[in-house]
């Protein structure tokens, strides 16, 4: 079976559409979208009706949570206060225009999706706001992995695509008591090779192009193929020039990267403990 794996889509109707033919080209069985279809983006209601009417099956992003519960923005997604500012701007724009019906389909996307074995998530099965980044400790990226009981996990929140292999292993350790006597004789079990697919973002790129990201997945070959897809930018950052966004959000679309400042309050962390 071909799956076409989507995520962060960002109210980029244009990059959605553009990338939707190019699954057409591709013959896939079955599309899978890993949230965030909200969010920066001008076009948040027309990108969730669309992913609805196609019956598309998806997991719940951070922006679409954040939108549904009024938590409005996590600091941990912010380098500093300066983007934190522009962030919530975008989070106020877009509580205010989401459409009610809209609203109610965010609210009911699972956080996580569990196929045979393979397991679909936004940020990771613990949290939609948690980073999977390729440099992540492997015992805790093996960890992540383990508490879907998939083979397979495919995520997105970085905005940049990659396949993480966690070759297979073991793991020992023993348990002790007050009296400092160990209860058991070491412990060990064994793993199966793993991995962590990461489908970058159909509409807000981070990989330094401007072009959408998406992933191929062959179950049979278990084969990844990356597509990265050119489609008409500059319509996206005109729309969102006019709707009134932070005009640096249609600069970093162009670029194909995160502005980042330098964090101003070195003491600016996560307030969730993710």
């Amino acid at each position: 079976m071909k799956l076409a794996v989507l995520s962060c889509i960002h109210g980029n109707y244009e990059a959605l559409i553009t990338v939707l033919d190019d699954v057409e080209e591709q013959k896939v069985d079955q599309i899978y979208c890993l949230g965030d279809l909200v969010g920066y983006g001008p076009y948040p209601n027309e990108v969730a009706a669309l992913v609805r009417s196609l019956d598309i099956p998806t997991v719940q992003g951070c922006w679409d949570e954040d939108i549904v519960d009024g938590l409005n923005a996590c600091d941990c997604s912010y380098p500093s206060l300066l983007a934190e500012k522009r962030g919530k701007a975008a989070h106020v724009w877009t509580d205010k225009i989401i459409h009610p019906e809209i609203r109610e389909y965010l609210a009911q996307l699972p956080k996580v999706i569990k196929k045979d074995q393979l397991a679909f998530t936004h940020g990771s099965p613990q949290s939609q706001h948690e980073y999977l980044l390729p440099e992540l400790d492997g015992f805790l990226a093996l960890e992540r992995v383990l508490s879907t009981g998939a083979d397979v996990l495919f995520c997105g929140h970085t905005h940049v695509p990659y396949v993480r292999t966690l070759d297979e292993g073991s793991l020992k350790f023993s348990v002790q008591t007050d009296s400092s006597k160990a209860i058991a004789a070491k412990q060990e079990f064994t793993t199966s090779i793993k991995q962590i697919i990461n489908a970058g973002s159909v509409g807000e790129p981070r990989h330094g192009r401007p072009n959408a990201t998406y992933i191929i997945y062959d179950t049979d070959a278990d084969q990844v193929t990356m597509r990265e897809v050119e489609y008409d930018y500059k319509k996206t950052c005109a729309a969102i020039i006019e709707q009134g966004l932070p005009k640096i959000f249609a600069w970093r679309l162009a670029k194909g990267m995160e502005f980042a400042e330098r964090a101003d309050d070195p003491t600016h962390l996560c307030e969730r403990g993710v």
